[in-house]
């Protein structure tokens, strides 16, 4: 039987485990199956391989996109990325992987207008990593808002105004802000001051509107969840596992 997987902590709402049981139910892959693995901490990654032998392939979430990549024997990310949400096992080894990157791309471009030439991008996690590299090869100026000021392209939550949402015309929420069941969360920005022309994109897919978007909406702006990213990351993943 092989084994894939899924590991981050918590795991209590997963839509990696659903998606590849029912692929492998419609497109009648035998001999498969995909477990969740919530690991308290990233130490502990090395106790479920030895337990789980048979393990070809892991997904990574939050949040260990980043802490993961100290445990890997070999890395087909991108320079400077420094994040993995993708990992194949071949003869004991772990080869890294972002396929965010994939997911994310594919799903923004084809709501990308011209006057879109600037983002920010809430949270400075693994997701926010592969959010950045795909908006610089995009050519799309950012600004990483976080809670904790780490370098020249970081700003704090604080220094949002209205002129900062008015430069900012695509705004990506990378945060578990929103997701089930604190459906009732959102990143603190000024809504506001968000108009027609704005792009709001959240990773969260659970529930399908969060009040992010919500909030956006009732401003005039495009929104968009993160199931189409999930779903082109788990393809590019499956991909990846089987070639």
């Amino acid at each position: 039987m092989r084994l894939f997987g899924l590991i981050g902590y918590p795991l209590t709402h997963s839509f990696s485990k659903k998606y590849f049981e029912e692929k492998f139910e419609k497109e009648q892959i035998a001999g498969c199956r995909y477990e969740l693995f919530p690991i308290k901490t990233i130490e502990e990654l090395l106790s479920l391989l030895n337990k789980h032998p048979e393990l070809e392939g892991l997904n990574v979430t939050i949040p260990y996109k980043k802490q993961v990549m100290a445990f890997l024997d070999e890395s087909n990310i991108p320079a400077g990325l420094g994040a993995c949400n993708c990992v194949n096992i071949s003869g004991g080894r772990l080869i890294g992987y972002n396929t965010d990157v994939t997911g994310f791309g594919m799903s923004l471009k084809p709501l990308l207008k011209s006057y879109h030439k600037k983002a920010l991008v809430l949270g400075s996690g693994g997701a926010a990593n592969a959010v950045a590299y795909v908006l610089q090869k995009l050519g799309i100026g950012f600004n990483i808002v976080s809670r904790k000021i780490q370098d020249d392209a970081t700003i704090g939550y604080a220094d949002i105004d209205r002129n900062v949402i008015h430069d900012h015309s695509v705004i990506i929420n990378t945060t578990p802000l929103g997701t089930f069941p604190d459906t009732d969360t959102c990143p603190d920005i000024p809504y506001q001051y968000i108009g027609q022309e704005h792009l709001l994109f959240d990773l969260v897919y659970n529930p399908s509107k969060t009040l992010f978007l919500k909030k956006g909406e009732e401003r005039g702006a495009v929104i968009k969840n993160g199931e189409e990213m999930l779903v082109l990351q788990a393809e590019e993943s499956w991909r990846i596992w089987n070639s």
